[in-house]
């Protein structure tokens, strides 16, 4: 077969030439191998249409999903919600968002009026201006340039120097933690071991476990404390129910029943009027007389499990040393990885306990109290004046009462005792809420005794200006004033922008020093920063409430609990010891009330499992969400790019957490 040719006829004859190309040289000319095979460049535009097509409609469906689900969520949100909750009277916060949420989005629409039409300040003379909108427009111009500017300015400034010192702050706290890791430095134990074959060595000791409707975790909290390494004759369980739930009570009995019979030296103890929270139920039991032949108190929430040895740990700190009035041992947390809420919590977490415990423990001698995990000298709490009920934050009343009488405390991060994290945005925005408003209420207290004490100058100066202004007010403060409020006000207001290193590049420094304790967190060190961002809103809220004295700041709610610390080895084998105990004691009986009790226990560890809960929304983030996110619009009109993403990322963050699609999702 002859090959294929193409003649090519020149019209020149001068030029005349003939150019003949060979069949196996035509990929010289792609386009002509193309239109030979329409057929398949058909098929190739369906196949792209068709993907298009479907893209479009999984968009489509993914949107209209979403969109259910939100108003949904919206529409269960108004169902009356437990007590403890968000009160319906949100607040002078609320509408101060709400309204500056209206304005900045009016402003948002002048702006892009303005960017397509291109006005400016050229415009001299008043018959040059077109219409009411552009009069308005140079008028606002006019009126932020010589009045709002210079306060935004003033305002950000003032932020940016907290900034500083809270940054500074940090610097010097994990200057100081370095210090301890690099020459590895401990507290020591002065003095020889207690001997183990003379049980009258060892101190007597009281182990306090307060708990208030505790159903999931009371059993592996007080297994846990039974089992503890020490002189059965030397130690004495105290079990102080607040709970007024009656099904719980008569479980925590046959619990503390059940090691009574082992031989355990334990006792329950009830209130009938639950005064004072945590407080008064502490006054109370530590007003029995029993109390005053025991020389220290060990306490634990209802949620921590300390391994048997912690009193061995912890008790011989205190001999040798007159003047240590508490030992203050680390939380270590067995849901950490459960969920992402989970892992930013275990960040900030073991910050405070890597570096601002063990910094302030061994080079000043003092921190405040956590509240569990700790052990007391006795004679210490009753010289600090014993467990108050003016606040919400218990044990950084004693621990500050303590530090003005001279007390010393002792801080051992070798020792750990495990806890759990709440798993829930709910439950941990109620907590950060007392942890945030009680400070603030025990600074007004505390301040005078502060002043008239009569301990060293710079220990006043450490308590009044690090330990209350700048870790529990200034952080709230500047963290909400900068981030969600002045950041987005200089999308609108551009003569008061702030740097890129004010809230780019130290922040996420910052955050960086925050992760070190826990490495393994690195991946999330983005998410950390928009998240303490997001969370500032609650924590200026409590801040302000704890500060004035409002109704919210005397707001106590037991964070909610899952149990998930029972899933640990040792306490599954105590929990499985409990049931066979418990068992053989009903068949002992022999009796119809035993059965009952036998039907009592099995229906109420049924019942929490079929309890339904719904996710909420969270009305002050969502209107945040829609702030920030306005104002990246804005931003992008002026194309500020890293502005532009801050307050994007920022506000996709607050919609997330105003959404509750943070943390254990119920349905």
């Amino acid at each position: 077969m002859a090959p294929n040719s193409v003649v090519v006829t020149m019209e020149k004859p001068n030029n005349f030439s003939i150019l003949q190309i060979n069949a196996s040289e035509s990929c010289l000319f792609p386009e002509k191998e193309k239109a030979t095979s329409p057929k398949q460049f058909t098929w190739f535009l369906l196949l792209k249409a068709y993907k298009f097509f479907a893209c479009i409609s999984w968009l489509a469906s993914s949107l209209k999903s979403k969109l259910f689900s939100i108003k949904k969520r919206v529409s269960y949100s108004e169902i009356p919600q437990d007590e403890g909750l968000e009160p319906r009277n949100r607040g002078k916060l609320y509408r101060f968002i709400k309204a500056f949420l209206v304005i900045s989005i009016l402003a948002l629409v002048m702006e892009v009026i303005a960017h397509f039409k291109k006005w400016n300040l050229n415009v001299l003379s008043p018959w040059e201006i077109q219409g009411l909108v552009h009069w308005s427009y140079m008028a606002w111009l006019s009126f932020r340039a010589d009045y709002v500017a210079p306060l935004l300015i003033m305002l950000s400034k003032f932020c940016t120097v907290l900034f500083f010192i809270q940054s500074l702050d940090r610097l010097v706290l994990c200057v100081g933690c370095f210090w301890i890791k690099f020459k590895k430095l401990k507290p020591e134990i002065n003095g020889d071991e207690y001997d183990v074959e003379d049980a009258s060595s060892f101190p007597m000791v009281l182990v306090q476990i307060p708990m208030c409707n505790e159903r999931e975790v009371y059993a592996q909290s007080i297994g846990a404390a039974c089992q503890l390494d020490w002189p059965k004759d030397r130690i004495l369980i105290q079990v102080l129910d607040d709970s007024s739930d009656a099904n719980v009570q008569l479980l925590i009995k046959d619990e503390v029943s059940q090691w009574r019979q082992k031989g355990i030296n334990i006792i329950y103890r009830h209130r009938l009027i639950r005064t004072g929270y945590k407080a008064g139920n502490l006054k109370s039991a530590m007003s029995c007389d029993y109390v005053q032949d025991y020389e220290f108190v060990a306490i634990f929430d209802a949620d921590f499990q300390p391994n048997p040895d912690f009193l061995l740990q912890t008790v011989p700190h205190f001999r040798g040393n007159p003047d240590v009035g508490l030992v203050q041992a680390r939380w270590s947390f067995v849901n950490k990885d459960e969920n992402l809420l989970a892992r930013l919590q275990n960040v900030n977490l073991c910050f405070h306990f890597e570096v601002e415990q063990q910094v302030n423990g061994y080079f000043l001698n003092f921190f405040g109290f956590n509240g569990t995990a700790g052990v007391w000298r006795i004679k210490a709490l009753e010289d600090s004046g014993g467990w108050l009920e003016r606040t919400t934050v218990e044990d950084m009343d004693i621990a500050v009462r303590a530090h003005l009488h001279g007390w010393k405390f002792v801080y051992l991060n070798d020792v750990k005792v495990l806890c759990e994290l709440p798993e829930s945005y709910e439950a941990y925005k109620k907590q950060q809420h007392r942890w945030h408003s009680g400070p603030m209420q025990l600074f007004r207290l505390c301040l005078p005794a502060i002043i008239s004490s009569k301990i060293s100058k710079w220990k006043k100066a450490n308590l009044i200006f690090l330990f209350f202004l700048l870790r529990k007010l200034i952080l709230p403060f500047y963290s909400f004033t900068l981030f969600c409020i002045i950041l987005p006000l200089t999308m609108f207001i551009p003569e008061a922008e702030l740097p890129l290193w004010v809230i780019c590049y130290i922040p996420i420094f910052m955050s960086l020093l925050n992760i070190l304790p826990a490495p393994k967190s690195f991946p999330f060190l983005v998410p950390y920063l928009l998240f303490e961002n997001t969370m500032s809103v609650t924590k200026f809220n409590a801040m302000v409430s704890g500060l004035f004295q409002l109704g919210s700041a005397y707001e106590w709610v037991v964070t909610k609990k899952t149990g998930r610390s029972s899933e640990s080895d040792l306490l599954a084998f105590a929990e499985r010891e409990s049931k066979s105990s418990n068992e053989e004691k009903i068949l002992r009986r022999h009796s119809e009330s035993g059965l009952e009790l036998l039907g009592k226990l099995k229906e109420q560890e049924i019942k929490p499992k079929i309890k339904v809960k719904r996710n909420r929304v969270y009305r002050k983030e969502l209107a945040l969400a829609f702030l920030l996110l306005t104002a990246a619009a804005r931003s992008l009109l002026s194309a500020h790019g890293v502005h532009f993403y801050f307050l994007m990322f920022q506000g996709l963050s607050f919609l997330v957490v105003g959404l509750d699609l943070i943390g254990e999702q119920v349905s």
